[in-house]
């Protein structure tokens, strides 16, 4: 009684492994030169100031203690995180006391929002290309 067929090996490993290579490069795309991946927005891209933007993105306003908390960093790391980001209009801030206590709430701007939006498509975009390679 006759065999079903199998599908042919290439007699030899080493044919085998030409065989692999060969496919693997005729659909490989074509590498990625930095110049064509987005440039990100150095602004947002620190770690601290991305996390500012970050967790007001999932909140409507945070104090200036829950983002020192939230982010786990000092007062004056935050405060000069924060500032650079209000300079740029990506935060606002607002001032006031609670009793005698004195109260810092932040909020993302409009620019911010779309600052962020734009600065996750990018990063997609390196995630994707990476994934790529």
């Amino acid at each position: 009684m006759a065999r079903p067929a199998l599908s042919r090996k290439p007699a030899h490993p080493k044919h085998a492994r030409e065989h692999v290579r060969e496919k693997t490069h005729a659909h490989a795309p074509a590498p990625v030169r930095a110049s064509e991946l987005p440039e990100l927005d150095r602004l947002i891209h620190e770690r601290i100031r991305l996390g500012i933007v970050s967790a007001l993105a999932t909140n409507e306003s945070l104090s200036f203690n829950d983002l020192k908390r939230v982010l786990k960093t000092t007062d004056g790391n935050l405060s000069v995180h924060a500032r650079k980001l209000e300079e740029a209009q990506y935060i606002s801030c607002v001032k006031f006391f609670e009793g005698r206590v004195p109260r810092t709430e932040y909020r993302l701007t409009a620019a911010g929002c779309r600052a962020l939006s734009e600065y996750l498509d990018q990063m997609e975009q390196w995630i994707r290309v990476t994934r790529e390679q």
